[in-house]
């Protein structure tokens, strides 16, 4: 069993750059060497055997099935609503200006 002092958790909190309180390290002292006992209980199971484990859950595609190329709108039809276009391609108002003004 694996016990924390409180001055090694003081020097943890320094290290941390923490200010804790004496109720706060004393609390903290506990809590920590709840989980250095727990990390040696799982240090100590016998795992020799069993294979590495990337998940538990059943792995499947989440993702969609890929598009299929289809026949593309007529560039007339796309252009039909623009605001403004130059009858090949949208035009946008530019974004950035390069002029020095």
């Amino acid at each position: 069993m694996a016990h924390l002092t409180v001055e090694e958790v003081d020097h943890i909190a320094l290290l941390a750059r923490l200010s804790l309180t004496g109720e706060e390290k004393a609390r903290y002292a506990q809590q920590l060497s709840a989980v250095l006992d727990y990390a040696a209980e799982l240090a100590a199971i016998d795992v020799e055997g069993i294979p590495p484990t990337a998940t538990v859950l059943s792995v499947h595609n989440v993702m969609r099935a890929p598009d299929a190329a289809g026949d593309s709108i007529a560039r007339d039809d796309a252009l039909k609503n623009a605001p403004r276009s130059d009858g090949a391609s949208f035009e946008v108002q530019a974004t950035f200006d390069n002029k020095d003004e």
